[in-house]
């Protein structure tokens, strides 16, 4: 599995853009071949932050999506919102950790 992280540091005037291009599209990115967890979260101290979490099958599926005409649509718009460039991370869990459970 590979895990997707995302940081996009928007304009404050485009936050909203973003937001309604993201409920737009939602659906569509969950829905690609591979995608199996989609999320969008907003820095804790920076409302202008937001981050996307995405995990997909493989590293295949990950650059079909990239590959994608609806890739290319939507951050052929967002990229437009920037203040900054975006940062972004793939990356695989270490074979050798186990996932612990968050006690509630």
């Amino acid at each position: 599995m590979i895990v997707r992280i995302v940081r996009m540091h928007f304009m404050p005037e485009a936050v909203d853009d973003f937001l309604d291009i993201y409920g737009r599209t939602e659906a569509a990115i969950r829905n690609m071949a591979g995608c199996t967890y989609l999320e969008l979260m907003r820095d804790a101290e920076n409302p202008n932050v937001l981050i996307t979490v995405s995990h997909w099958e493989s590293v295949t599926a990950l650059n079909n999506y990239r590959k994608s005409e609806l890739f290319k649509s939507v951050w052929r718009r967002v990229k437009t919102l920037f203040a900054q460039p975006a940062e972004a991370f793939s990356m695989e869990r270490h074979p050798g950790v186990t996932m612990v459970a968050e006690a509630v």
